[in-house]
């Protein structure tokens, strides 16, 4: 009986141990993401920053967190389970490991389907908010009539043929004409699977399958895969014809 009791003793202590160091992961991760997020003043560096980082660290966190619950269940009632047998220490842990396991692909499928449309979300907002200028003034985001005014010829090139999904964001501060150009690719993001209805179709690939010419619009095909029920779809899209100024 005594012996039962120090092994409980001391397999709670790693438990806690476990427990608590899983704690803190899961919190210094959830903070870290959000002081860098924070911490970004110019809205274009965050947006890309959430693009390429928000579902990792907020992924890392929920996995963070299933340990240091696998942990804290394993260190209920240790003394008694271990009076009973180690059948019942090994059965609860068989439990806790196949609950943890289960946890791990409910959470998987939630942020699969339904984080990545409020992360969307979050990114539209970021892309719209409005920008300020060196010099404080409030911009002022163009039209996409007005853009073609401000980019190079390349860039209207790239954007008015959408190959590789490119698209670009004007701000002009009006009271002093500074600029500011923003670059964004249309592929890292997802829109709404037609088979599934959830937020997980993107852009596999790209095919030019006609060129354009300064007399003749070309064509392009973007392939579509939803990475939740793997529908494919395509869509063919017409594109402009060069400029006169576009080689």
């Amino acid at each position: 009986m005594e012996d039962a009791l120090q092994k409980a003793a001391a397999w709670d202590y790693y438990m806690y141990i476990g427990t608590a160091i899983f704690a803190v992961i899961t919190v210094l991760l959830f903070i870290y993401h959000e002081f860098r997020v924070f911490s970004m003043p110019d809205h274009k560096a965050r947006f890309d920053y959430v693009t390429s980082y928000e579902i990792k660290f907020f992924w890392y966190s929920i996995i963070s967190g299933i340990i240091a619950a696998t942990f804290a269940s394993n260190s209920f009632m240790s003394d008694w389970i271990l009076r009973k047998g180690w059948k019942w220490f090994y059965g609860r842990l068989f439990i806790t490991l196949c609950l943890a396991v289960l946890t791990y692909y409910v959470f998987y499928s939630l942020i699969k389907i339904y984080y990545v449309r409020y992360m969307e979300s979050k990114l539209e907002r970021l892309r719209n908010k409005p920008r300020t200028s060196p010099e404080g003034n409030v911009m002022r985001k163009l039209t996409e009539a007005e853009e073609d005014a401000h980019l190079e010829a390349d860039q209207i090139a790239q954007e008015g043929s959408e190959v590789h999904s490119v698209d670009y964001d004007v701000w002009l501060d009006e009271k002093t004409g500074y600029k500011k150009i923003e670059k964004y690719y249309s592929y890292q993001h997802a829109i709404e699977c037609p088979e599934c209805g959830y937020v997980t179709m993107k852009i596999h690939h790209e095919e030019v399958t006609a060129k354009p010419t300064q007399t003749e619009a070309g064509q392009l095909t973007k392939h579509y895969r939803c990475t939740f029920c793997s529908h494919r779809t395509r869509k063919e899209v017409q594109l402009s014809k060069l400029a006169n100024n576009v080689a």
